[in-house]
Order: structure tokens, then sequence, then C-alpha cells
């Protein structure tokens, strides 16, 4: 199953998250295997009938997200189709869950300063890029060093969200300390180099195309991992990226500090970007390139808040002039 995804483009190292165990249920494997590398076309796979992955799918018992149910459900699909060989007929009763559409949450621009005035070092840096250029979180964290165009002050992302490239701009408030910031990485990958190490894992098969290429400083993180890891196939140690949870973990605590009472997570700031460009007049076409949106309805999701009060709609009550002039009674 594992070679199917990444010869289609769509493999993620495997773990078992609800969807993979859900997944290892309807198949009859055993529970403590901790991946889908379990499911192999030479193994006779079980019959489904009506109802069958419904039940071993369980996802309105358990109460998971539509996004989760939906993604269990083709990846059975998936499983016997392509991995198995053995395509599903019509099966009653599962019906695919509907997302429902959510507002998403936007900081003012009061609220972001209080937020980055919590944040310091690292996690400070990338939720600038987050705000200040509009990436994703983990854009932001396979950044690479030939990505960086300081002169130019733009921003590559590489195989971003649907496999596109794109172009942003680099925020003149962040040049000089991100400059700085890469000067320490520089430091560290030439002690790193000095050590026998230095490697960064290369995309697709770039590895063998060019040999040295992962020890190369333009290939290097924008934002190193503290430590090395070893790759269980090579037996080579390699430096990753900073993890998602430590600006996850960072901007919750920062938010708290700040006393906003919003659910912020470092998505936000990129919610805060689009929403605060079209407030200064930028047009939603600039706006979608920026973001990388397939299409300009995702993106006009934004302008909610462009409008006061809803839908930019003056409530009766705002002309009333008891209310507007006249003294306040007291609360009991």
């Amino acid at each position: 199953m594992v070679e199917e995804r990444r010869l289609r483009g769509r493999f993620r190292p495997p773990s078992l998250s609800w969807v993979a165990a859900r997944v290892l249920e309807v198949v009859g494997a055993s529970p403590g295997r901790r991946s889908l590398d379990c499911c192999q076309p030479s193994q006779k796979p079980p019959q489904i009938g009506s109802g069958t992955p419904a039940r071993g799918v369980g996802a309105v018992q358990e109460n998971v997200a539509a996004s989760t149910q939906n993604q269990a459900l083709a990846a059975i699909l998936f499983l016997y189709d392509k991995v198995l060989g053995e395509p599903l007929d019509r099966v009653e009763g599962v019906v695919r869950a509907r997302r429902p559409k959510r507002i998403p949450t936007v900081l003012s621009r009061e609220e972001t300063e209080r937020v980055f005035a919590q944040l310091e070092g690292v996690p400070l840096l990338i939720c600038q890029l987050l705000y200040g250029s509009g990436l994703r979180l983990n854009e932001a964290l396979s950044l690479r060093i030939k990505d960086l165009d300081f002169a130019r002050r733009e921003i590559s992302i590489k195989e971003a969200k649907g496999g596109k490239d794109r172009v942003t701009m680099l925020p003149e408030p962040s040049v000089m300390p991100l400059k700085a910031h890469v000067e320490s990485v520089r430091a560290q990958h030439q002690q790193d180099l000095r050590r026998g190490l230095g490697r960064v894992q290369l995309p697709n098969a770039l590895g063998r195309k060019y040999p040295n290429a992962e020890r190369q400083w333009s290939w290097q993180w924008v934002f190193p991992a503290a430590s090395h890891f070893v790759e269980q196939e090579s037996g080579i140690r390699y430096r990753y990226h900073v993890h998602p949870t430590v600006v996850q973990k960072a901007v919750s605590a920062a938010a708290a500090r700040a006393k906003v009472s919003k659910h912020v997570t470092p998505h936000v700031l990129r919610h805060s970007f689009a929403t605060h460009l079209l407030e200064n007049g930028y047009d939603i076409r600039t706006v979608q390139e920026l973001l990388g949106h397939a299409s300009v309805k995702t993106t006009q999701v934004y302008t909610h808040v462009l409008n006061r009060g809803g839908l930019g709609v003056r409530s009766p009550l705002e002309s009333l002039g008891s209310f507007n002039n006249a003294p306040r009674r007291p609360l009991h």
C-alpha cells in the first residue's frame, strides 16, 4: 500500500492514526501493527458486505470530524481497489460525511502585536513568516536556504499544498533577523560537516541524481531541528527541520500570556495575513495568488471580516437615539 501511494505522489509516512487504525480493523490486521505495511496484495482480503465498512470505520460512534470520516472511507476503498485488486461493489449504509462550512478565526492587528510580543527566538521568526508572507506552517518549516532571496525580498515555496510552487513576499522587518538566523544555521552546518554529518533528506530522487547535494549549504533547512535522526533503511544520520508542535505550543502559550480570548493557532496568522491584506485594499486575485489557492472561492471566505458587523448590515439598534445618547442603566 505504501508503494502504491508513493507512485501516486500521495505518500506520507504511515502511522497508527485514527484512520490507519480503522483500516487495520476492517482488514482484520493485528491491533499491535504500527503501520499499513501489513496490507500486501498477496493477502486475501476479507469479504465486506452490507454495513461492514460502517461498523469498521465507526465514525459516528467515535465522534470524529467529517474529513477524518471521509479519509478513512477513501483509505478502505483505495486499499481494496488499488492494492489488493479487489474493488468493492456498492455497499449499502455508508454515507460520506459533509464538511461544515467554518468561518476562519482572524486576529486584529492589536491582538497580533500582543501575541508577537510574547514570542521569541525561532518560533517568533516562523510566525513572522506566517503572518508576513502568508505561509502555511509546514511551508515555513520546509523552507531551504535556496528558497530565500534577500535581494528580491522573495520566498519560493516548493511543492506546497496540491504539489504547486509559488512565490510570495519576504517582509522587510524579517530580513535582518532572518539573515542573522541563517548565519547561525551556517555555523551549525559547518560544525556538523566537521563531525562527518551535515546531511538533509532531499525530495523525490534528487539524492541519487545529485549524491553530494544533501551536504550542500543551499539544501539545508532554514529552521533545522536541534538534533539528528537515523533513517532506518540506510542507517544515515540526517538533520530534519523543527517539529510543528514546537511552534504550535509556543503560539498557544503566547496567546494565553497575551490574554487573547480567541483560539489562536499558527494557521490563524495566515488567516490574519489574508484578511488584513484585503482590508488594506489589495484585490482578491492577488491575495489568492499569494496564498496559493486553486480557486478564488477559497479566498472569498476572508471577505466576511471586511464588512462591518454581520454581512455588513447596520443593526437597527444603532439607529435608536435612546440607546445611543441616553445614560446606561446599571445591570442587576
